[in-house]
């Protein structure tokens, strides 16, 4: 009683005796108001106050995160999936593969000199002063390196180090290596599509998911290509072959379906392994086929021709005197002449520098001008792939400049464009935009532009398969398979001179000429003369390219070889 008392008179109250009951019949008290009751109520407001604050207080911790949290819930996370790229059969060209990361939380580090020297004895390769730093630092978060092998991550996680962590990420992997680095391209280290079609994904839709929050863990579809992964090996391989044998520093090709538009394969040499993306950035491993700009030589004579044809101001008979002529104080001569006038099929086959200029000479500056832009020769070319180069022209047309233009001299394309444009020549007059996507007959036809008259497309095809049979393209013409075109040797500009003894070599060719399903082409820069050879020049060297790219290529391509009559007759006696 007393206890309660003591305890009622601190908070300045009285509370009166407990009424006594005793045998002898004590009388009972009246109990007593408080005597103040304005303190009763402020001591059970404070108490209120106190318990507002601190509940407050509890609210407002629970709704702040600890910054380590938002690392710790994405290490938690799994990364996002890319959609996997296939080739046209649905073989595996890119797709995920999970690594761990490594981080640390340097506020969590007990030591970071005992951390640093423990993490180096697994990861030599970092850098100690800023492995050091980061461990030392008072930030939250901090990557140490990214894309573990699993033997690393075992031996640091045996370590045992307080506020060291791992994050399991994707890292891309691309089974065919090097096979078609330039078309499948890379991603960075954050697995972001930065060239190549692996780009065109992140730009086609892929990046704006990932920042809407719509791309998670889950497979997505994967994404078709057009390439078909047995021609691209051959094209590669074959690339591989001619630098060697011509001593070459770089060559290229490419197989495209003249009806579709399809890039069915192509590749550029040097190139890269896309496992290894640092080395896509290396100045000699460019994309020369759509990304590099050259001087395309005599194949150049293709639109020459098909122009002067087309023009109606020149007929397929018509005969072209090829004696030298000066314009601008420069000649205009054969490389090698034949000391007489030709027809229009012969300044082809003979590639006549000459012949070809007067039927430039013809046409016109602006009928010239006007023909190649249709073509798609003179700007840049729309397609998936990113890698794609704007070609030069001069700033002003001259008559020497529309010569020079006409046998290869003075415009600057990429390999890609010229392909794309001698499609079209072969292809009845027909443009089809190149695509890296499958796309089908159908689907082509209602994008194509008329660009040629049928009558030019067909009497082009002949000059092709001429050249192709007796001129300089007999070395991409495989028995069996008909294959017409065009060989071009371009003397390279060095110190603002031409160079005789520097070549860059081209070979068009189609095939099977007589109704043309694909064109192939082939460059080679800087080739050397074969052993036994008369020259270096691109009947030698990138023609041979095209035949043995057909040879090998034709069945994958549904391409039956044609013997003739003669065939026809060893069928029969088997």
């Amino acid at each position: 009683m007393k206890a309660l008392r003591k305890l009622l008179s601190g908070l300045g109250l009285t509370a009166a005796a407990a009424p006594a009951t005793s045998t002898t019949g004590l009388r009972r008290r009246r109990v007593e108001a408080p005597r103040n009751k304005p303190r009763f109520v402020i001591a059970t407001g404070l108490f209120c106050a106190i318990y507002l604050v601190i509940g407050g207080r509890l609210v407002y911790l629970g709704t702040q995160s600890d910054p380590n949290d938002t690392y710790r819930s994405a290490a938690g996370q799994g990364p996002v999936t890319r959609p996997d790229l296939l080739d046209r059969n649905g073989e595996v060209l890119a797709t995920d593969i999970k690594t761990a990361s490594l981080f640390a939380e340097p506020r969590r580090i007990v030591d970071a000199d005992e951390a640093t020297e423990s993490l180096l004895t697994v990861l030599p390769d970092l850098n100690p002063k800023i492995l050091h730093a980061r461990l030392s630092s008072k930030a939250g978060f901090a990557w140490l390196k990214r894309e573990l092998t699993p033997r690393q991550q075992q031996e640091i996680m045996a370590l045992g180090i307080p506020g060291i962590g791992f994050r399991t990420e994707k890292k891309r992997f691309y089974p065919g290596g090097p096979t078609a680095a330039h078309i499948v391209g890379v991603t960075n280290v954050d697995n972001q599509g930065i060239a190549g079609m692996e780009k065109y994904v992140d730009d086609a839709g892929f990046r704006d998911l990932q920042q809407l929050g719509f791309a998670g863990n889950d497979k997505l579809e994967p994404v078709k290509l057009s390439i078909d992964l047995r021609v691209q090996h051959i094209v590669r391989d074959e690339l591989v072959a001619a630098m060697a044998k011509y001593k070459a520093i770089a060559a290229g090709g490419l197989v495209m379906d003249i009806q579709t538009g399809e890039i069915i394969a192509m590749a550029s040499l040097p190139d890269y392994d896309p496992n290894f993306p640092g080395d896509a950035l290396k100045k000699e491993n460019l994309n020369r086929i759509s990304a590099g700009t050259f001087e395309m030589g005599s194949t150049f004579k293709i639109f020459t021709t098909a122009m002067a044809l087309d023009s109606g101001l020149v007929r397929y008979n018509d005969v072209f005197s090829t004696t030298p002529f000066r314009v601008a104080g420069f000649t205009i001569k054969e490389f090698h002449g034949k000391g007489r006038p030709l027809s229009v099929p012969e300044i082809f086959e003979y590639s006549s520098n000459v012949g070809s200029a007067r039927e430039a000479d013809l046409v016109g500056i602006e009928g010239h001008k006007e023909f190649l832009t249709r073509m798609g020769l003179l700007s840049r070319i729309k397609t998936e792939l990113p890698e794609t180069a704007m070609p030069t022209q001069p700033k002003q047309w001259k008559k020497i400049n529309s010569m020079t233009i006409a046998f290869g001299h003075g415009v600057s394309t990429t390999p890609l464009q010229t392909a794309v444009a001698a499609a079209a020549i072969v292809n009845d007059g027909w443009y089809v935009p190149p695509t890296f996507l499958p796309r089908t007959k159908e689907e082509a036809d209602k994008i194509k532009v008329k660009v040629l008259k049928d009558q030019t497309s067909a009497e082009m095809r002949e000059i092709f398969k001429i050249n192709g049979v007796s001129g300089s393209g007999k070395s991409a013409n495989p028995p069996g398979y008909h294959v017409g075109g065009k060989t071009g040797t371009a003397e390279k500009v060095v110190a603002g001179r031409y160079s005789k003894d520097m070549r860059f070599n081209a070979y068009v060719g189609a095939f099977p000429i007589e109704k043309p399903r694909y064109l192939v082409l082939s460059i080679i820069d800087e080739p050397k003369k074969e052993e036994g050879k008369y020259a270096a020049t691109a009947g030698y060297n990138a023609a041979p390219m095209v035949g043995n790219i057909v040879r090998r290529a034709a069945t994958f391509l549904d391409v039956k070889p044609d013997f003739g009559e003669t065939g026809k007759s060893l069928l029969v006696s088997y």
